[in-house]
C-alpha cells in the first residue's frame, strides 16, 4: 500500500474502503475471496483484492464515474462484483445491487428509479436485458462486462469488458498516484454507502439508502456479538441485492477480515458448500426448508434399516438435542448415551451431507422460520440463530444470544438498538443502523421514521418474559376471524411448510368463519414419493391434481391442524378447506417477490374465483391461468381444480399441549 495511503488511512475505519485498505495492510497475505471457477477454486488475497479494486475505481473514473453517481451491479455472487461495491464507493459514489433474475422490465424501474449512468454486469445475459430497456434509461451510458464469453460480436461503444477497464485504471493510477487516495480521504462515515431496494410486496420497490456508518455499525455489532474474526470462512450465494447478503457477505467480511468463498454457480451451491466447509452461514427460511427436503427424499430411498434407524435417533434428537446443543443441565444420562451415539451414526454425516459440519454459528432471517424446522437443525447439533431485520435496518435489530436460544422468539435487541412496541402491536426501532432515507420519496421516509427517530416496521410483535421479541406476523396481515380470534397467515403457513411435501402455501381467513388454503406441492418430493408409488404424472399440473397426492396432502394438513389445536391464541385458525393450485407460485408471475416472499394481496386478486370456490361449498373449480416463461414467452395453463375438506380439532388445554 502506498505511504501516501496509510496516511490517509489513519487510524480512521469508519468507511468500508478504508477498510479494505487496513485489511491489505495488516493481513496482505491472507485469503479475502475465493471463487470457484470451472471446478476449480481461485483464491485472492487482501493485498490482490484492495489493488483489483484500486484499479476498477481508477478505470470507473477514467470513463467519467463521479462522486454522487450511482452504480447498477448484476449479476451472481462474483468476486469482482463485490469489488466494484468497494470500487463505487472509494469515488464516493453508491453501488446499487439488483436482482439477477429480474426480468428486464423489473430492471427498468430500478435503473431509471436510481438514474443509473454507469452498471456493471457479470455476463452477456445481463448485458441482453440492459440492452433491452436501454431505450426507456436514457441515463444509461456504460455498460461494462465481467465474463467476456458471448460478447465478442457486440460492437456497441457503451459496452466495454471489465478487463479493460482495469487495465486502463491501472494506468490512470500509475499517472496519477495520489488521486484515489484523495478521493477515499473525502469519504465520509455519513455517506450513502449503498442503495438496496426493497422487495416491493404491496407496491414499487423503494431505494433503501444505507451510510457506511449505519452498516459498519451493524456488521460491527453482529462480528463481536459472536466472535467472529479472519480465520473465518462463509459460502456467499445469496442475491447480492439482498440486505442480507450485504450484511454478512461484505459488511461483515470488511469488519471481521473473514474469506468469502463465491460458488461456481446456483446449481452447485450444495457441492461448493460441501467442499468450502463454511464456519459461518446465512440462509432465510426457504433454503433450510428445501435442505430438509433433500433429506428427507434422501431417506425415502435409503433401506428399511437405515429408514428405522435415522426416525429412532431423530426422535432422540428433537427430544434432548437442543438442550444438549445449549448445554442446558436436566438431561438423563440415558439420552446423553443415546444423542453421543446419534451423532456418530446419523447426526454427524447429515451434517456432513449438508455442508455444515464445521459450522460455528448459522443464522436464519428474512421471514418467520418454523419452530418446528429451526428445532430439527438445533437438535442435529448445527447452532442455528434467527436474528430480525430489514433492508431498513441493515438486517441487524434483534439476535439470539448462544444459551438463550427460543423457537418461536427472535432474541433480544442488538446492541445499541433500542426495540418498543407501539400501543397498535406494532414493533418499532430505533438505533444508528437505520436507513438514511428513501431515495427520492421524502413523504415516505417521514412516514417509516417518527418525530422520535423510531422506524416503524410494519410487523406486529411482543415481548416476553425474558425480553425476548416475538414476531406473530407482518402488521398488515394480522387479522381477526368472525368470531374474534386472532388469525396470523404467516404462522399458519410455516406449521404447513414443514413438511416437505408442501412449497408454499397461502392462507386466507380475515373477517371470515373458516381458514382455507392454496397449496404448492414440492415437485421434487412429491414427485419422488409418487415415482416410488409408480404414479405416473406428466408434470406439475398433472401430478398436483392426482388423488393420491390430495391424500397426502389432506393428511398433512390435518396433522398441522392438531398441533395448532394446542396453541390457544391460533386454535381456531385450523385449515378447513383446501386446494393444490395448478402452478408453481412464480416471482416472474409477480406472485412473489424476488426474495421469494407472498405477495398475499396480488395473489388474492389474481385467484378471487378459487378463493369464493372455497368458501361457498364447491368441490371443483376451473381455472386458467397466464404464465411467464423464462424466455420471456407467455402461455396458459389451465385445470379443473379439487376442493378437499379437512379434518379440524377440538382446542387442547395448555397443559395438554405442554
Amino acid at each position: 500500500m502506498p505511504a501516501t495511503a496509510a496516511q490517509v488511512l489513519g487510524d480512521r475505519l469508519d468507511t468500508f474502503p478504508r477498510l479494505l485498505m487496513r485489511h491489505a495492510s495488516a493481513r496482505g497475505g491472507q485469503v479475502a475471496t475465493r471463487e470457484k471457477d470451472l471446478g476449480i477454486w481461485q483464491a485472492w488475497t487482501w493485498s490482490e483484492v484492495a489493488a483489483e479494486t484500486r484499479a476498477m475505481a481508477c478505470g470507473l473514473s477514467a470513463l467519467g464515474f463521479k462522486r454522487g453517481d450511482n452504480l447498477a451491479i448484476v449479476g451472481d455472487n462474483r468476486p469482482r462484483l463485490y469489488w466494484a461495491m468497494c470500487a463505487a464507493q472509494m469515488l464516493g459514489g453508491v453501488p446499487v445491487p439488483m436482482y439477477q433474475d429480474a426480468v428486464a422490465q423489473e430492471m427498468s424501474f430500478v435503473l431509471e428509479n436510481a438514474e443509473i449512468r454507469f452498471a456493471i454486469v457479470e455476463d452477456q445475459e445481463q448485458v441482453d436485458k440492459l440492452l433491452e430497456v436501454k431505450e426507456a434509461c436514457p441515463a444509461l451510458a456504460h455498460i461494462l462486462y465481467d465474463d467476456p464469453r458471448g460478447m465478442r460480436h457486440y460492437n456497441q461503444t457503451f459496452i466495454q469488458g471489465l478487463d479493460e477497464v482495469v487495465e486502463m485504471g491501472r494506468i490512470h493510477d500509475k499517472s496519477h498516484p495520489d488521486f484515489l487516495d484523495g478521493e477515499i480521504a473525502l469519504g465520509r462515515p455519513e455517506d450513502i454507502a449503498v442503495m438496496l431496494y426493497t422487495s416491493g410486496t404491496t407496491g414499487k420497490p423503494k431505494g433503501v439508502c444505507q451510510t457506511h456508518a449505519s452498516f459498519i455499525t451493524a456488521a460491527r455489532s453482529g462480528v463481536d456479538f459472536d466472535s467472529l474474526g479472519p480465520d473465518d470462512d462463509i459460502l456467499s450465494y445469496l442475491p447480492m441485492a439482498w440486505v442480507g447478503d450485504h450484511l454478512f457477505s461484505y459488511a461483515q467480511a470488511m469488519v471481521a477480515g473473514f474469506t468469502i468463498n463465491c460458488p461456481e454457480s446456483g446449481e452447485t451451491v450444495m457441492t461448493d458448500l460441501r467442499e468450502i466447509g463454511p464456519t459461518y452461514y446465512f440462509a432465510p427460511p426457504r433454503v433450510f426448508e428445501n435442505l430438509l427436503t433433500t433429506v428427507m427424499i434422501r431417506m425415502e430411498d435409503a433401506s428399511a434399516l437405515k429408514r428405522r434407524m435415522f426416525h429412532y435417533f431423530m426422535a432422540v434428537a428433537r427430544r434432548c438435542g437442543a438442550e444438549i446443543l445449549d448445554g442446558k443441565p436436566g438431561v438423563a444420562a440415558l439420552d446423553r448415551q443415546l444423542y453421543a451415539l446419534g451423532n456418530v451414526l446419523v447426526y454427524g454425516p447429515l451434517r456432513n451431507v449438508l455442508g455444515m459440519s464445521r459450522i460455528r454459528v448459522a443464522y436464519t432471517a428474512g421471514a418467520a422460520i418454523g419452530p418446528d424446522l429451526f428445532r430439527f437443525y438445533r437438535s442435529i447439533g448445527i447452532n442455528l440463530k434467527q436474528l430480525y431485520g430489514s433492508t431498513e435496518t441493515c438486517a441487524a435489530v434483534c439476535l439470539q444470544p448462544d444459551g438463550e436460544i427460543k423457537f418461536d422468539s427472535v432474541g433480544k435487541p442488538a446492541p445499541g438498538v433500542e426495540v418498543k412496541i407501539a400501543d397498535n402491536g406494532e414493533v418499532l426501532v430505533r438505533g444508528e443502523m437505520l436507513l438514511k432515507e428513501y431515495y427520492k420519496r421524502p413523504d415516505d421516509t417521514a412516514e417509516a421514521i417518527d418525530r422520535e427517530g423510531f422506524f416503524h416496521t410494519g410487523d406486529a410483535g411482543f415481548f416476553d418474559e425474558d425480553g425476548h421479541l416475538k414476531i406473530i406476523d407482518r402488521a398488515k396481515d394480522v387479522g381477526k376471524m368472525a368470531n374474534g380470534s386472532l388469525f396470523a397467515p404467516n404462522y399458519i403457513e410455516n406449521k404447513l411448510k414443514f413438511v416437505s411435501y408442501i412449497k408454499e402455501a397461502v392462507v386466507f381467513g380475515h373477517g371470515l368463519e373458516k381458514v382455507c388454503a392454496f397449496i404448492n406441492i414440492d415437485m421434487g418430493a412429491v414427485g419422488n414419493w409418487a415415482e416410488r408409488r409408480n404414479i405416473a404424472y406428466s408434470g406439475y399440473t398433472d401430478l398436483a391434481q392426482k388423488n393420491e397426492v390430495y391424500d397426502l396432502i389432506r393428511e398433512c394438513v390435518e396433522n398441522s391442524n392438531a398441533e395448532l389445536s394446542h396453541d390457544p391464541m391460533l386454535s381456531d385458525s385450523q385449515v378447513h378447506r383446501f386446494l393444490v393450485l395448478h402452478k408453481e407460485l412464480d416471482p416472474d408471475d409477480d406472485e412473489l417477490t424476488r426474495t421469494r416472499k407472498v405477495r398475499r394481496g396480488f395473489v388474492a386478486d389474481k385467484y378471487r374465483v378459487l378463493i369464493d370456490s372455497l368458501y361457498s361449498g364447491k368441490q371443483s373449480q376451473f381455472i386458467e391461468t397466464q404464465v411467464r416463461f423464462e424466455d420471456g414467452r407467455t402461455g396458459m395453463v389451465s385445470a379443473d381444480l379439487r376442493i378437499m375438506e379437512a379434518k379440524t380439532y377440538p382446542p387442547q388445554s395448555a397443559k395438554k399441549a405442554a
